[in-house]
């Protein structure tokens, strides 16, 4: 009985909240950290967009770092301290990861952190690790037994039928946004817009309208 217990708080359901609560925290907490970063720097306040996808305050690397945490944390009872350590290597890790991933694939940066102290090839930073592994204790203490027990305090069908739903509609935001990040690398190579999905994105979504929501992301100029 544990045990069944223990994989429904794991579940599809909670995994998906977890992970849309995580990404709307973290596109907030850029938001607000870049504006005070801004102000330090240069006396005056911004408020920019810092999102992964197109529709809506959505950064989902901080989902999938929530996601992360869960599944390689969640599943038994640790200490305050691994909760941390084992928190910042998931967090920097990832991190890292997606950086390289970006970099391959879409051909642009969101970050580099060359010039930051103890950084791990401009992708990560030592502090960094440590903030990720601070999210990670307060996620564990905090995030989800409160996720968990919220989840839980409603209809189970009225979950499932509202979960499903904004699934669908996080996967159409999700797929129209990186399929326009993809089409601009291929714009950026010389490639020629392939069949009405290319010209849909060529005319919708063009350098200029990316550059309104990633404001921070940079595109790699391939040399000719």
């Amino acid at each position: 009985m544990q045990k069944t217990q223990e994989k429904r708080k794991i579940g599809y359901t909670k995994l998906f909240w977890l992970f849309l609560l995580g990404s709307i925290f973290g596109a907030y907490y850029e938001q607000i950290l870049n504006v005070f970063v801004h102000y330090h720097f240069h006396h005056e306040l911004v408020w920019q967009l810092r999102r992964g996808v197109i529709y809506g305050p959505i950064s989902p690397v901080y989902g999938a770092g929530a996601v992360l945490f869960a599944v390689l944390l969640m599943y038994k009872k640790r200490s305050n301290f691994s909760y941390f350590f084992r928190g910042a290597l998931i967090g920097g890790g990832f991190e890292y990861l997606i950086s390289f991933l970006q970099e391959t694939f879409l051909g642009t940066v969101s970050w580099d952190y060359s010039d930051e102290f103890l950084n791990i090839q401009g992708r990560t930073t030592i502090p960094f690790m440590i903030v990720w592994g601070i999210l990670a204790l307060v996620f564990a203490r905090m995030v989800f037994p409160s996720v968990s027990k919220l989840i839980d305090s409603f209809p189970k069908k009225f979950v499932t039928y509202f979960t499903v739903i904004c699934s669908v509609l996080l996967f159409l935001d999700c797929t129209i946004s990186w399929g326009a990040l993809i089409r601009q690398m291929c714009r950026h190579k010389g490639m020629e817009p392939i069949g009405f999905v290319g010209e849909f994105f060529d005319e919708y979504y063009p350098d200029e309208v990316l550059k309104k929501y990633y404001t921070n992301m940079k595109v790699i100029e391939v040399s000719s």
